[in-house]
């Protein structure tokens, strides 16, 4: 009799590899060691009340400053010799510039926002953290001009108006007797507002960050984090840069400061922090609650038109706001390849990128990280092919006459770059790095964000041949 041969028994086994094969191989596979960021996070003294110490009264903001340098006598000569204060760095060489080396920073430097500080500095130093910057002949070595409540005042009893000075109605006894370490209020009282309001120029920084829900920013949310506790301070000198106006990384705030730098259970997931900037999987998107201004047309300023604060406005011109906005992702080594200059040359036919991201997919201490990417129309000198710095604010500028020609030749009397008499207007781009509203791990990036047909990221615009998943990793292309 001829027994049966249990081909099924065969078959069964062969489904049950096909399952288990892709099981095994994506099973999470647990290293040694649990990432512990707290003690790398610094403890918050207790801070002293000063509600009985300070005694008023106070005729003028300087008078504030004198009485805080009674008992810190060095914090004003730490103060004046920081970005904060100077509105420059220290000189280095520029890229892009032949070994060009200057300090730059807001007070020289042009923007695709609102261009440039010279001749506007009655509305540009309301953020400035000292008193009576009104002119180029604003006194950076006067301890006397060291605005210290801007950042350790209760911002519930202090503002700032013109020239950096107090803005009308604020108690100055009151607000230095609220004085504290420094807040998130302090802080994005300028960086929330930078460009002219609320998350106009930074994607990952507005007035949601200010009492955040967890879902918003895990650690200023759910942990509270101060902006300290990681831009953290020695003798007032923060530590953070922005390619917006640096151009080195010397100084700079990384997630490894409390993290370690294999970070996760799963060792294939730790393999792409080699590559992949730990902003890119855990901030998926910006403008999460506030819009963010995306695109900026200066053209169009002086119409009368309708206006509305997200679309036109008259003195300023049109512009696109979105929310939810998904990064723009380049390789990136914390610093610039080039950065634009007052006179760099341009091609008004194509884009000026006045601070194109340095790092490239064969950078090993490049990793692909995420952007906002600011376009603007702003204008240049048809002639010289510049672009140019127009007087906006204060008299005889744009916002009193609605006329370019003149606020371009009296901006030029400012910055010293000579004017034709020739204007027109061109695209220029702007690329600020997404470093806030980190979400909680739920709300990470996935495997089928990056891994799929439909990706979130252009691999061949980041120089693989594809899919790094199917095409093998960096480190693996040759």
């Amino acid at each position: 009799m001829n027994k049966t041969k249990p081909f099924w028994i065969i078959g069964a086994l062969g489904i049950l590899l096909i399952i288990l094969v892709p099981v095994v191989f994506f099973w999470p596979r647990v290293v040694a060691g649990k990432d512990d960021p707290q003690p790398g996070v610094p403890e918050h003294p207790v801070h002293t009340s000063h509600a009985n110490i300070v005694q008023g009264p106070f005729a003028t903001p300087q008078e504030v400053t004198a009485a805080c340098l009674k008992c810190h006598p060095d914090t004003a000569s730490q103060v004046m010799n920081t970005a904060h204060f100077q509105w420059v760095g220290q000189a280095e060489a520029i890229p892009g510039h032949d070994g060009q080396v200057e300090a730059i920073g807001k007070k020289n430097l042009i923007n695709n926002f609102c261009i440039g500080i010279q001749g506007n500095w009655n509305k540009c130093t309301t953020c400035h953290a000292g008193y009576g910057w009104s002119n180029a002949s604003f006194d950076f070595t006067n301890p006397d001009n060291v605005d210290c409540l801007i950042c350790h005042a209760d911002m519930a009893f202090y503002a700032k108006g013109d020239n950096g000075m107090p803005a009308d109605g604020v108690d100055l006894l009151v607000a230095a007797q609220s004085v504290r370490a420094p807040t998130r209020e302090n802080c994005g009282y300028c960086h929330f507002n930078g460009g002219g309001g609320n998350g106009v120029k930074h994607g990952d920084l507005d007035t949601s960050l200010i009492y955040p829900l967890a879902n918003l920013d895990v650690h200023m949310g759910e942990l509270n984090f101060q902006c300290t506790d990681c831009h953290r301070t020695t003798d007032h000198q923060i530590a953070g840069r922005s390619i917006s106006v640096s151009v080195e990384s010397a100084n700079q705030v990384s997630c490894s400061d409390c993290h370690s730098r294999a970070p996760h259970q799963d060792e294939r997931i730790n393999a792409h922090t080699q590559t992949v900037a730990c902003q890119t999987c855990h901030i998926p998107a910006m403008a999460l609650k506030d819009p963010t201004k995306v695109f900026w047309d200066w053209s169009t300023a002086g119409q009368d038109l309708p206006e509305d604060h997200y679309t036109y406005l008259k003195i300023k011109g049109s512009f696109i706001y979105e929310k939810n906005v998904q990064p723009t992702y380049l390789w990136y080594n914390e610093t610039v390849s080039y950065r634009y200059l007052l006179g760099d040359k341009i091609d008004p036919s194509k884009p000026v990128v006045m601070n194109p991201p340095d790092g490239s997919i064969d950078d090993p201490t490049a990793r692909i990280f995420p952007f906002k990417l600011h376009v603007a129309k702003q204008p240049y000198d048809t002639l010289n092919n510049y672009l140019l710095q127009p007087q906006t604010a204060g008299q005889g500028g744009f916002w009193t006459t609605f006329d370019w020609n003149s606020a371009l030749q009296l901006g030029s009397q400012y910055t010293g770059l000579p004017y034709s008499g020739q204007y027109g207007f061109t695209e220029t781009w702007m690329y600020w790095p997404i470093t806030h509203m980190i979400q909680p791990v739920k709300k990470s990036l996935q495997c089928n964000d990056c891994h799929t047909s439909n990706s979130r990221m252009d691999w061949q615009e980041l120089g693989y041949p594809g899919d790094p998943m199917v095409w093998g990793g960096r480190f693996q292309r040759r």
